[in-house]
């Protein structure tokens, strides 16, 4: 069992069973939420 580290809150996200995931250049990254997707994802947008 993977673990890595959601890049918004900071908590431990089993890869395997992570309620929310992306591919962002080409990197896989999970999430312990689908909201701290959308934070990621709305950080990442040019301004």
């Amino acid at each position: 069992m993977a673990k890595a580290k959601d890049p918004v809150c900071g908590m431990m996200v089993d890869t395997e069973k992570a309620p929310a995931k992306g591919v962002y250049d080409g990197q896989t990254v999970y999430f312990c939420n689908p909201g701290c997707q959308k934070t990621y994802e709305a950080r990442r947008k040019p301004k």
